[in-house]
């Protein structure tokens, strides 16, 4: 079904509703007696549906007037203005006041848009009960002598009833969306003209309403006086919504307490109407008191009404005083959300113009903002920091990857394949940049040097230990081939220089490709792995010291026949851990080495193994290995 044919008929079907069944069942009269709550639907018909809702709203009405027996004038020109008011009530809500900062649709947000609810609903009630009083003096004459009585019983059960289901109407339309929202009226319009029109429908309904008593017995001025406020009416709701439209996508504050506030109050009204219509009560008035028994009801409501304003504007005035010294504030505190993007400093001039309002205050708000002022101050010169730590990080990791490029360029690029060997090797630090190295190269045409170190820590200061240890050991293997005299000038270079007291792990090794004979010398290194008859065991080495620690050491000079290859690496590879804190360990090395072909792809196994091993597990330290291999 159409969206705006819903409008028209939901408020259709609830005027005949409401309107019928009070009539008939709750034994309701004409001229407004006792009970007349239809006046509340025609309302909220307007100020929840619009023009939709107010037509359907006339149009339900219309058809109770016929069936509850009101002549056809009173009921077309009664209908006449009941749709102007209907309509007014719509216009007034989405029209621009001083208090409200915002337009929404119907809600109750706080005290501002409850004093314009009540605003519009005495005006509308004010003007229908006017106009009707004197429509019915014109077409209905039996009623001249209660003239002033039939007004005052619209006035009273319009104010009632309007106030009752707006209130049940504006809290079912945050769970069930079914208010009509006006299109933005874009093009200029003379805000002023409509302004002064407004003024003279409220001076003149207040004026009509305060000189009726005198002019009242006047039909011609009756008539006139009804011409010239439906005129205003007519003048006025020509006028289009041109009022942006704001939307609060979450709950507010103010809108919470209001809403506790209006069940409560719709609490008292509905306890008011219980005890209005108590018939004990109206029958013991009645004995006592010289009016119609129809009219203690009306004298009923009009006292519960008083006694309902006595509780209304002290609390008003409460909620008012909280709104403005606690809500609002904490509301403007709210809008540092929108200010607030990652990894951006806050832009922080409104906020604090917004929070110096209230920073000299002395209470809880003045605490309040002082600290959000202060931590915004904090933040920022905390992010500016960050930005500046960032800018400084990626400057680190700039030099890392050069230097990451540098020590890479000191190892061999490739591998050595010669008709009877063949040396190959890799190396993966842990960081950037770490202290593992290793080198190989040919001396002679029958001599080859295999070089493996490990130097203390991680990070810039291994690199730099184990590239100045392994260019010192290139520039010595010039003009000295024994390895632990190579060692020895090594190590008393190291330990010139080592305020910082680091140290290297090194192993050195002298292959002669003619006599297969490796000579070697070892400064605190894991011993090679050599293989014998097939299987790979570890050589037996003297362990030496680590270099840097003790100078003029003396390292021992060692000296083997290769059958078939050795191995040599650091302790990352043995060092690693899996998820259990278990290591790989020498021996599940060797195991793997002597389950596999001996090959320079045992390297690229080797290391799938060791990463299968450890799992999700970081890599903790370097691994570095070289393979030497000698063909049968």
């Amino acid at each position: 079904m159409n969206k705006n044919l819903k409008k028209i008929l939901v408020p259709f079907l609830l005027m005949i509703i409401i309107n019928l069944g009070t009539f008939y069942f709750a034994i309701s009269k004409n001229f407004a007696e006792g009970y007349a709550p239809h006046l509340g639907i025609l309302f909220i018909s307007g100020l929840l549906f619009g023009p939709y809702g107010a037509l359907g709203a006339v149009l339900g009405n219309t058809l109770c007037d016929f069936i509850r027996g009101y002549s056809v004038g009173l009921t077309i020109t009664s209908e006449v203005i009941s749709l102007f008011i209907a309509t007014l009530a719509y216009k007034l809500w989405y029209e621009k006041f001083k208090s409200r900062k915002i337009i929404t649709t119907p809600k109750l947000n706080g005290t501002s848009e409850m004093i314009v609810f009540i605003g519009i609903i005495l005006l509308c009630a004010a003007i229908y009960s006017l106009i009707n009083k004197k429509l019915f003096y014109i077409f209905q004459p039996e009623t001249i002598q209660i003239s002033f009585l039939v007004g005052v019983r619209y006035f009273i059960n319009f104010v009632n009833t309007a106030f009752i289901f707006g209130i049940i109407g504006i809290l079912l339309s945050k769970y069930i969306d079914f208010i009509h929202v006006p299109e933005k009226y874009e093009e200029k319009l003379n805000e002023k003209t409509y302004k002064i029109l407004g003024a003279l429908l409220v001076i003149t309904t207040l004026f009509v309403g305060a000189t009726d008593f005198y002019l009242g017995s006047n039909v011609g001025i009756m008539i006139v006086e009804i011409l010239i406020i439906m005129a205003l009416l007519v003048l006025y709701l020509t006028k289009p919504i041109n009022k942006e439209i704001t939307r609060i996508p979450y709950n507010r504050i103010p809108e919470k307490i209001m809403n506790i506030f209006l069940v409560t109050s719709l609490i008292i009204l509905v306890i008011g109407y219980i005890v209005a219509s108590d018939e004990v009560l109206i029958t013991a008035l009645d004995l006592y008191l010289p009016i119609n028994i129809d009219e203690i009801m009306i004298l009923v409501f009009l006292m519960m009404d008083i006694l309902f304003i006595i509780y209304f504007i002290p609390s008003i005035l409460v909620l008012k005083y909280i709104e403005n010294n606690v809500i609002d504030p904490i509301v403007s505190f709210s809008g540092i959300e929108k200010f607030i993007k990652k990894g951006d400093r806050i832009e922080s001039d409104g906020l604090v113009k917004v929070y110096s309002e209230y920073i000299n205050e002395d209470d809880e708000i003045g605490m309040l903002a002082r600290s959000y002022t202060s931590l915004i101050n904090y933040t920022n010169e905390y992010i500016e920091n960050i930005h500046k730590i960032e800018g400084e990080k990626h400057r680190i990791e700039a030099e890392l990857s050069i230097a990451e490029k540098i020590q890479k360029s000191n190892l061999p690029t490739g591998s050595i394949e010669k008709e009877n060997y063949s040396i190959f090797g890799f190396s993966q630090p842990a960081k950037e940049v770490g202290g593992d190295f290793y080198d190989y190269y040919e001396l002679d045409d029958d001599n080859v040097a295999i070089v493996i170190g490990d130097a203390s820590g991680k990070g810039i200061p291994a690199a730099i230990l184990s590239t100045v240890a392994q260019s010192i050991i290139k520039q010595l293997l010039k003009s000295e081939k024994d390895p632990s005299k190579v060692l020895y000038l090594l190590n008393n270079q190291i330990c010139e220089n080592n305020s910082e007291l680091m140290f290297v792990t090194l192993w050195l090794g002298i292959y002669n490709n003619k006599t297969n004979n490796l000579n070697f010398s070892n400064a605190g290194h894991e011993a090679p792995l050599i293989m014998e008859d097939g299987k790979f065991k570890p050589l037996k080495v003297s362990p030496g010291i680590v270099l840097g620690v003790m100078e003029d050491f003396e390292f021992v000079k060692e000296e083997t026949e290769m059958s078939k290859g050795i191995i040599v690496y650091t302790d990352g590879i043995t060092d690693a851990k899996n998820p259990n804190d278990e290591f790989y360990g020498e021996d599940k090395l060797i195991d793997f080495l002597n389950s596999h072909p001996f090959e320079n792809k045992i390297i690229d196994k080797l290391l799938k193994d060791i990463d299968e091993f450890t799992g999700p597990n970081d890599q903790f330290d370097d691994m570095t290995i070289v393979l030497l291999d000698r063909h049968d």
